[in-house]
């Protein structure tokens, strides 16, 4: 009897996986906030915010593996200051730890009021991205490389979240 050593509907690639340091994911994307962004309270939409995070995720994701990426899941997400009309927000991306086929990407969100020169933290967020071909089967991904003491931190807990993750899916599952 074969045992079988590889999951089905993973394409394990003839090339080799170079392992690329996590700054080679680091994507930085700018908006404007327009008055269609906005509630009638002149408020940054919540969803419109979090399309963006999965757009800046994205990004981080494609430029590690330079794959099709899909958004598996995101985790628990606070807005922790209105963001108006005229606003830039920031967000910035970075791959934090690669599982394989998938990929944790942390996504940081910064408002900037450029006409008074303030900075404020709006939101943190965490994305599992998945690497597929073009006939949706799953991709292997090249391990990422945590150089700095923030990126080894943010290795490490990634693996911990991931943890956590499957143990909240498992549970799902079982009611």
């Amino acid at each position: 009897m074969k045992t079988q050593l590889t999951s089905p509907n993973v394409n394990h690639g003839a090339e080799k996986l170079i392992p690329r340091p996590v700054q080679a994911s680091v994507s930085e994307m700018a908006e404007i906030v327009l008055p269609n962004d906005a509630n009638p309270l002149n408020a940054l939409l919540g969803g419109r915010l979090m399309h963006w995070i999965d757009l800046a995720g994205a990004l981080a994701a494609h430029r590690h593996s330079r794959q099709w990426v899909v958004t598996a899941s995101i985790d628990h997400m606070d807005f922790l200051v209105p963001v108006r009309v005229g606003d830039l927000v920031i967000l910035r991306s970075s791959v934090n730890r690669v599982f394989r086929t998938s990929m944790e990407v942390g996504v940081k969100v910064w408002v900037e009021n450029y006409r008074s020169d303030e900075k404020r933290h709006v939101s943190s967020a965490y994305l599992t991205f998945v690497t597929i071909d073009a006939a949706g089967n799953r991709v292997l991904v090249a391990p990422v490389i945590p150089e700095t003491a923030d990126e080894k931190r943010r290795y490490e807990d990634a693996a911990r979240r991931r943890e956590i993750r499957r143990a909240e899916s498992k549970h799902r599952n079982r009611t």
